[in-house]
């Protein structure tokens, strides 16, 4: 029965193995014999296959046209939203559903292009070849014919309206992304430094602009804040820019739980503290508070704030903490705030460090 020591199926007994004596009886029965395609053998399904491919190519170009008529041509002009519904506009509705179409059209139609081109005017033959390393001259040369070979069989020398509606659905579906990856955050770092925080600004809370008095904030809670002055700002005037920047986590912990440096302790009110809500990697709205743990959480990235420590990064890709705003009481028992942010808020680029310097030089 074999040696079962080892337990491998050499040994154990329970695979049946082969001294390969048996291996020339079943000789290998290759390839399977080709069977052309419908477009190998009939021109005309050829050609119409090419029409539909350069059909999905065209329609690739006019969705990302459409993505640009959307973009730049529909201006949404006045509010954003309706103030009381909370609902998009009628022209922010138009524009989304434009800009979701044609990014959806311009992908599409070069995606299922590119497929059907392959499946139905690519050859389709069965190669079987032994892999080998590319190293003489000879070698090189035989693989740069393979290549070329490949090009010739595309059929891209032979079917220019192919090629060309290719190249234009190619140059123009990335275009797209571009638009959106520059509306993710300014390019001029300078709007970040500062906020519309001032001293003496009251916390309110976001949307409903009620006032926060110290007694609200009851220990394990947590508010999503703005600046009462925020509500002066028409849309016209930066509003959303500026809530954007302005956002605030306000939250109450037990005051020996905390480590509060020399240079903050004035920063809080009986341990209520009041943080940044944007995240210091990619911008992230931060909204998930661990009570029990104390930690904040970016629901982008899963960077994670420790609230006890002045919400160091204790997990994830975000680089520094986030910025806190210090806050006091006014005469009337409200929670106001001593300044503003004392470093920008927001993602942490290679240049804020010269931001931070500048602000310093200009407290100093």
């Amino acid at each position: 029965m074999g040696d079962h020591r080892d337990g491998t199926p050499q040994h154990s007994g329970a695979v049946v193995t082969s001294d390969g004596a048996a291996r020339n009886q079943f000789p290998d029965p290759g390839l399977p014999p080709h069977r052309p395609r419908v477009t190998d053998v009939d021109p005309k399904a050829a050609k119409r296959a090419e029409r539909q491919v350069v059909l999905l190519f065209i329609i690739s170009v006019l969705g990302s046209i459409l993505f640009f008529i959307a973009y730049f041509g529909i201006r949404v002009e006045g509010p954003m939203y309706d103030v009381v519904n909370t609902e998009p506009t009628s022209q922010l509705r138009l524009q989304n559903l434009l800009l979701g179409l044609g990014i959806a059209l311009g992908m599409f139609g070069i995606g299922i292009g590119v497929v059907q081109w392959a499946r139905t005017l690519m050859p389709d033959h069965e190669l079987v070849e032994e892999r080998h390393d590319v190293r003489s001259e000879e070698q090189r040369a035989e693989a740069q014919e393979i290549l070329t070979t490949i090009y010739d069989e595309s059929g891209i020398k032979r079917r220019p309206l192919l090629r060309n509606t290719l190249i234009g659905a190619a140059v123009l579906a990335p275009l797209p992304f571009v638009g959106l990856l520059r509306d993710l955050g300014p390019t001029d770092l300078t709007v970040l430094r500062h906020t519309i925080w001032e001293e003496g600004t009251r916390l309110v809370r976001d949307p409903s602009g009620t006032p926060i008095k110290v007694s609200d904030v009851t220990l394990g809670s947590a508010f999503h804040v703005v600046p009462e002055n925020l509500a002066d700002l028409g849309h016209h005037d930066g509003y959303l820019d500026e809530k954007a920047k302005a956002v605030v986590l306000l939250m109450r912990l037990d005051p020996d739980k905390v480590n509060v440096s020399a240079e903050r302790e004035d920063w809080n009110v009986d341990g209520i503290f009041a943080y940044s809500k944007v995240c210091t990697h990619v911008g992230c709205p931060i909204a998930l508070y661990e009570q029990h743990t104390h930690h904040l959480l970016c629901p982008c990235h899963q960077s994670t704030f420790d609230l006890t420590n002045e919400c160091e990064v204790i997990f994830g890709p975000a680089s520094r903490p986030l910025p806190q705003l210090p806050i006091t009481v006014d005469s009337e028992g409200y929670l106001v705030a001593r300044s503003d942010f004392h470093e920008p808020v927001g993602p942490t680029y290679s240049q804020r460090d010269f931001a931070v310097r500048d602000m310093q030089g200009e407290a100093s």
